[in-house]
């Protein structure tokens, strides 16, 4: 089990701590921390404010995911899923939610915006400078070269 350390900003502290729904989930939902409800149109982004900051344990980051009843009933999504969150991050966690349905959707004070899964960060690499790489049969195909 891992410790996450959480901080209510005053302006979320009437909402919920991020908690999981079921025993199995792995996402924590989060709760916008909004005043005024936010309309978001077709096509239209904001960031929308959790209420909290917190400390991950070095080696873990969060990743902030759409939650799939919003996305599924009404187009709502996270718009850089996964969004990562750093160990080292101590600022207000936010979402940045896009509507790509096709009405307006209303963001209103303590709905389940989206979804946080704590994971360990599986490889911490070093990034080396050279002139060349080692060869492959792929080479420098790229997209769409291994098929469709």
């Amino acid at each position: 089990m891992v410790q996450i350390l959480i901080k209510q900003l005053d302006h979320g502290s009437d909402l919920p701590l991020p908690q999981r729904q079921t025993a199995y989930s792995s996402g924590f939902d989060l709760y916008a921390a909004i005043e005024n409800d936010l309309v978001l149109n077709p096509g239209d982004r904001a960031l929308v404010p959790c209420g909290f900051s917190m400390a991950l344990p070095e080696g873990y980051e969060a990743q902030i995911r759409p939650r799939s009843g919003l996305a599924y009933k009404n187009g709502i999504t996270v718009l850089n899923t996964p969004g990562t969150v750093d160990a080292d991050y101590r600022g207000e966690i936010c979402v940045i939610l896009i509507n790509l349905g096709q009405k307006p959707f209303t963001v209103t004070r303590g709905l389940r915006a989206a979804q946080m899964v704590i994971t360990k960060v599986s490889i911490l690499a070093k990034i080396y400078s050279t002139n060349t790489l080692p060869t492959t049969v792929r080479g420098a195909d790229g997209f769409g070269s291994t098929g469709t």
